[in-house]
């Protein structure tokens, strides 16, 4: 009725062993196709023996949502988790868009977008409390808004004005990525260094999209990503990374990777930079 769940929706379904969290005996992702029944029966075939001492649900969502002037299909908008114990069970609904809100996250209104769209989160909330015989327990708010029984609420700043979380928490956090390594900086090179690398200027059909840079001394090697505000060409700068991942699993060098990858010689490279001044450059850019 509301199409905040389109399609034919999958979950991952785990199944912990009592007494040792970590001990998996059943998980999987999974259909809604088929009858409750046939789905207990796949699971029963593929579990290993144990007692069960927690199962976990997950599914992430695609939802047919309204812009200002069309209906359009987006995914991973909203997750729908459900976790039962001997002792406790909880269902949750986590949204990943702000098209419920006034304000959007960069602050501007969308009188538009919420009208279309807000009443029908509302009414999947009220509906949800209803078939669960249970009341609701919004979280704390968190960097983007503020739960509530019946949606999100936008931060708004002192003055009354609607905050720019978007500037403020999301930017940052992808700009994170770029600049720490996974796993407590041990998986993969580097992604900072303290003097100077050398790097290449990469383009998109917009124009420069960042500068790979990579020092052999730290060692260390990363992209400076140019746009982080447009989904298309942050997506893209982290593929950059992925690539940068894949060279440091080949064994190659910092500086290695950054001519292969590019298909430059080393001398063709720019540099060498401080790479505070490039980030500087990049930021100017």
């Amino acid at each position: 009725m509301h199409r905040l769940a389109i399609g034919e929706p999958t979950f991952r379904l785990t199944f912990s062993e009592a007494g040792k969290p970590a001990s998996l005996l059943f998980q999987d992702e999974l259909t809604a196709a088929g009858s409750a029944e046939e789905l207990a029966h796949e699971v029963r075939a593929a579990m290993r023996p144990g007692r069960i001492g927690s199962v976990d649900a997950r599914s992430t969502l695609a939802s047919l949502l309204f812009n200002t002037a069309e209906e359009i299909r987006a995914e991973g908008v909203l997750d729908l988790s459900a976790s039962v114990d001997v002792n406790f069970s909880t269902v949750e609904l986590v949204t990943y868009s702000d098209t419920w809100m006034p304000f959007d996250l960069k602050g501007r209104a969308q009188p538009a977008v919420y009208e279309a769209n807000a009443p029908r989160l509302a009414a999947v909330l009220s509906e949800l409390t209803e078939v669960l015989g249970s009341e609701m327990d919004p979280e704390d708010p968190t960097y983007f808004g503020t739960p509530t029984e019946t949606g999100v609420l936008p931060h708004v700043e002192q003055d009354g004005t609607p905050s720019d979380s978007w500037s403020r928490h999301e930017i940052p956090r992808r700009y994170d990525n770029f600049t720490h390594s996974p796993g407590f900086g041990h998986i993969g090179y580097r992604r900072s260094a303290t003097g100077d690398v050398r790097y290449v200027p990469v383009t998109d059909d917009r124009g420069v999209l960042g500068y790979l840079w990579a020092s052999e001394v730290e060692p260390a090697a990363s992209f400076e990503p140019l746009d982080l505000d447009d989904d298309e060409r942050y997506r893209a700068a982290l593929a950059w990374l992925e690539r940068l991942r894949s060279a440091y699993d080949r064994g190659l060098s910092p500086c290695q990777a950054l001519t292969e990858l590019t298909g430059r010689s080393p001398e063709d490279t720019s540099g060498p930079m401080d790479l505070a001044t490039l980030r500087a450059q990049a930021e100017e850019a």
